[in-house]
């Protein structure tokens, strides 16, 4: 037995999420069937994280266990054969330990979420980035930002279907800048709640919009109620950009 550890980029717009679900297709299932048919074996993936409908992702580190000798490049040609013409990529394919594991194993995750700041509608990124026609103050959104850094009770920017068993996280990094007419916001930490990154967002973009303020942004997570949410960001510009593992680890990426 062999574990892989694999690289994945997908398009999460044909998806129900990164989880398989019986009411819909998602992106480990579709793994999991051109696995079977490369291996003929059951195989199962593991995923550093649990997007959902509609999210993407550049770089979501998986795993899973394959009987069958492979190398893990022809794994990895073949998987990608299997696969189209669905819009998941296999990256990269190496051996892992045994004992490695893509979510357990894992010490941080990042997203990034893509605003397309202009009045035009989105020709090329529709799905892939949320449109906001009026002008956003990207350096005010960074700066109201800063209040959620740290150990924080994040009740306010938690789905109430999120299974976490606490609420309280710790958000490493919020970070908020302007290209051209993109504001991007990068956030990163060891774990996220379910809506958590779109949840900040939606609050922020209020920000940008003069609608409310850095102490209307503090207040709201003060609150830790669901219902003192401003707004909740749509999955379309959020992306999961990377897993954060040891040192050791890290020559598996």
């Amino acid at each position: 037995m062999t574990r892989f550890r694999l690289t994945v980029e997908y398009d999460g717009r044909p998806f129900m999420g990164w989880q398989r679900q019986a009411h819909g297709p998602s992106v480990q299932q579709a793994i999991e069937q051109a696995a079977h048919a490369v291996t003929g074996e059951p195989v199962t993936v593991h995923a550093a994280g649990r997007t959902d409908a509609g999210v993407h992702a550049l770089a979501m580190a998986a795993h899973c266990d394959v009987e069958r000798p492979i190398a893990p490049f022809r794994l990895m040609e073949a998987l990608n054969a299997r696969l189209r013409p669905q819009p998941v990529a296999i990256l990269a394919c190496a051996e892992a330990p045994p004992d490695w594991h893509a979510r357990f194993s894992c010490l941080g995750r990042r997203y990034l979420y893509r605003i397309a700041n202009r009045r035009a509608p989105l020709a090329l990124e529709t799905g892939r980035a949320w449109r906001i026609a009026r002008p956003l103050d990207a350096l005010g959104m960074h700066a109201a930002a800063q209040s959620l850094v740290g150990l924080h009770d994040f009740t306010t920017f938690r789905s109430a279907r999120c299974q976490s068993e606490s609420p309280v996280k710790t958000l490493d990094r919020l970070d908020v800048w302007r290209e051209g007419d993109a504001v991007l916001i990068e956030a990163a930490a060891r774990s996220f709640l379910h809506h958590q990154v779109r949840s900040m967002v939606g609050c922020l973009a209020l920000v940008g919009q003069g609608q409310w303020s850095g102490d209307d942004l503090r207040s709201a997570l003060a609150a830790c109620d669901r219902a003192a949410l401003g707004f909740n960001a749509p999955p379309d510009g959020l992306y999961f950009t990377g897993a954060d593992y040891s040192s050791f680890e890290i020559d598996y990426q």
